[in-house]
């Protein structure tokens, strides 16, 4: 069966996951309250001032990294029968593995600006990306697999 490593090689494919990750991502900050649940809803808002597209151009240039990283997780998760209960209970695994691959791209960053600003919300990430995790099975099974 192939990943999402076979469909991020395809760049129609590819749009079509960033697109539906962008979503995700809405839906995540929907969730969000609070404080924090302000500020990243302003982030987003502000960024989608500046570039419409931002996110969903974002994810298009991550999801080659992403897709080896979440690939064994998927794997594994559809090897013990229940993706979304895998992705629940590892939700701190997955993230972290998320989060190398954007560390790493952020270690390399031409871009003063842009690296001392990741630098300043990694911290604050972690809890926010975990607590989307659980939302992955669905945007995976519907591009690998194509099923909902």
């Amino acid at each position: 069966m192939g990943g999402l490593v076979d469909v991020v090689a395809d760049p129609a494919r590819r749009r079509k996951l960033a697109v539906d990750g962008a979503s995700l991502v809405d839906a995540e900050a929907a969730t969000k309250s609070g404080l924090s649940g302000m500020a990243v809803r302003a982030a987003l808002k502000g960024m989608r001032a500046v570039r419409p597209d931002f996110v969903e151009d974002a994810l298009n240039a991550l999801l080659p990294s992403f897709a080896p990283a979440l690939d064994p997780h998927w794997d594994r998760a559809v090897g013990e029968g229940d993706p979304d209960r895998y992705f629940r209970t590892r939700a701190r695994e997955v993230a972290d593995a998320l989060l190398a691959v954007t560390d790493a791209r952020a270690a390399k960053s031409k871009h003063p600006t842009v690296a001392r600003a990741y630098k300043g919300l990694r911290a604050q990430a972690r809890p926010h990306v975990e607590s989307a995790v659980p939302r992955l099975p669905a945007l995976i099974r519907r591009h690998v697999t194509g099923g909902t």
